[in-house]
């Protein structure tokens, strides 16, 4: 019986390797020119291949972008965090995510292309819905939305428009300022308050 030689090698399959080249085009070219002004031949020629490679893997523009914006947002369980320590937890991890991932601005990427594309608009609302809902638990399932829109507005000052008075602040500085938002948000009222 012959084997395959490539069958028995470590490194990633030539298809695994295409793919991610695809990728990192992708990737690279939605950041720099939108998802409108992205084409098919372009993330191919940057990816050293043909056309047709990135429509037989992907089978539209459309499908790329989602796969290129695939993020996950490696929430904790806060479930298992103190309730009156979770909203720190969450908004520290957030800013450590944005901060620390530099090669890995895909969460951005998606925010910029959601303020103007409704593709990309529906795909951050799955991945918070399928993400961040979760994490928060059961009980604060419907407050989903008003806490990504903190993080959300977080993001698109400090590391969008880079609004100075929030660029400035250190991260420690922004979880003390920003915690208690997110706290008013998960607290449920008091009767009669």
């Amino acid at each position: 019986m012959t084997v395959n030689s490539s069958d028995n090698d470590a490194g990633p399959r030539r298809s695994d390797r295409t793919r991610a080249a695809i990728l990192e085009a992708a990737r690279e070219l939605f950041a720099a020119h939108g998802f409108e002004r992205t084409t098919i031949r372009a993330v191919a020629a940057d990816a050293g291949i043909d056309p047709s490679m990135v429509m037989r893997y992907y089978g539209s523009k459309a499908r790329l972008f989602d796969a290129a914006l695939d993020i996950d947002l490696r929430l904790p369980d806060l479930t298992g965090i103190p309730a009156d320590e979770r909203p720190a937890a969450l908004v520290r991890h957030f800013l450590h995510r944005w901060e620390h991932n530099g090669t890995d601005d895909t969460l951005l990427l998606l925010l910029r292309s959601a303020v103007t594309n409704d593709h990309a608009a529906q795909r951050m609302r799955e991945i918070f819905a399928a993400q961040v809902a979760p994490a928060l638990g059961p009980t604060h399932q419907d407050k989903m939305g008003l806490v990504s829109s903190q993080l959300l507005g977080l993001a698109l000052t400090r590391y969008l428009l880079r609004i100075p008075a929030v660029t400035h602040l250190t991260p420690e500085e922004i979880v003390t300022a920003y915690a208690p938002a997110v706290r008013s948000i998960l607290t449920p009222p008091t009767p009669g308050g």
